[in-house]
């Protein structure tokens, strides 16, 4: 089964034993397909508070099947076969409690979970009892002085008033595990179960910037130079305006700008008729009266680049070219090309003729 599914039946379960609703306690352990050592612990102390020592026994075995070296299922198995007279078996029980604490005086089983701790004079005088129900007072007394010489919480009186129960060779009763007191999970898991919203929820963010009013999507579009132009179906939608008149600042908070000059409004007019926008990077107060909407449609400023609030032409450099590759030196005609051939043939058929006739004087 799933690990999510196993940690939420077994935190279910611990929840129904703190509520001592046995029976849904039971009912949620048997629900883990594949229980643990420490599931199969728990079920066998809902066994014992119901009073059903078999069953309690059944899971205390598989317990052990499961972790064979859980000390303090040996000790309880220990317990509960005392209950039921099966003191051979009880006293083995004691005898492997005591080897599995590996020479421990206590072993705290908190840090598994369980809410005890297992002290090495608990499992002797679980042995003594053992030897009392057997009759064999020597050496539940002897087992008895050995524990006392362990150190543990509320070992003297414990020990003390068992020596006196052996002194009058009364039956000892067996020490248990308290009711209630089972492994539980780690907190740490437990808070894992809860759902967490890790993306969290939506959040709508909207911004008005100077160089941007539109709200909305568009597909993608080739980047221009100089004034963003928003697409807006009619004027009044912009919250860009123009200065119908020149304006001087009479105030604090105020702006001086020319007439024509565009600025964007960043909000309503206010009682006194003014409204807050920006200008030429500057943030003040105009009046709402001396502006006018302007339509993009058919403005002509709108492809003015030299607008100081829009964005300037990039840089008009030329990029660099290729160097000029020399130019080769022209061929010749073919017709001259073939008049030199044919010089240079009949020359060699002069000097040819001539070395002959010479060679043929000298044979005379």
């Amino acid at each position: 089964m799933l690990y999510k599914d196993f940690l939420h039946l077994w935190n279910e379960s611990v929840q129904a034993v703190e509520a001592k609703d046995w029976q849904r306690a039971i009912g949620q352990l048997k629900e883990i397909s594949e229980p643990t050592s420490q599931t199969l612990f728990n079920t066998a102390a809902v066994h014992l508070a119901l009073g059903r020592v078999d069953l309690a026994l059944q899971a205390l075995d598989l317990a052990i099947v499961k972790d064979e070296r859980l000390a303090i299922a040996f000790f309880q198995r220990g317990a509960v076969m005392m209950q039921i007279g099966r003191l051979e078996e009880a006293l083995s029980d004691c005898i492997w409690a005591q080897k599995h604490m590996r020479g421990n005086m206590v072993i705290d089983y908190r840090q598994l979970g369980l809410q005890f701790k297992l002290y090495s004079w608990q499992v002797l005088y679980n042995a003594a009892a053992v030897h009392s129900r057997m009759g064999q007072w020597e050496q539940a007394s002897e087992v008895l002085m050995t524990a006392s010489q362990e150190n543990g919480g509320s070992r003297a009186a414990n020990l003390e008033v068992a020596l006196n129960y052996v002194l009058r060779k009364e039956v000892l009763n067996p020490l248990f595990v308290p009711e209630g007191v089972v492994f539980r999970p780690r907190r740490q898991d437990v808070d894992q179960l809860q759902q967490r919203d890790f993306l969290g929820k939506a959040k709508v963010i909207s911004a008005m910037t100077p160089n941007d009013d539109f709200a909305g999507f568009e597909p993608t579009r080739p980047q221009k130079p100089g004034f963003y132009e928003p697409n807006v179906e009619e004027a009044q939608n912009s919250h860009y305006k123009r200065l119908t008149v020149p304006y001087m600042s009479q105030g604090q908070g105020q702006l001086s700008a020319p007439r024509g000059a565009v600025v964007f409004v960043f909000g309503e007019e206010d009682k006194d008729g003014m409204v807050t926008v920006i200008y030429d990077g500057q943030r003040g107060r105009l009046p709402g009266s001396l502006l006018e909407p302007i339509d993009f449609k058919t403005s002509t400023d709108k492809k003015d680049n030299k607008n100081s609030h829009g964005i300037p032409f990039p840089p008009g450099l030329v990029p660099p070219t290729r160097p000029r590759a020399q130019s080769k030196p022209a061929p010749s005609p073919p017709g001259k090309s073939c008049s030199f051939f044919f010089f240079v043939c009949s020359l060699k058929s002069l000097l040819s003729s001539e070395n002959r006739s010479i060679d043929g004087g000298l044979n005379r």
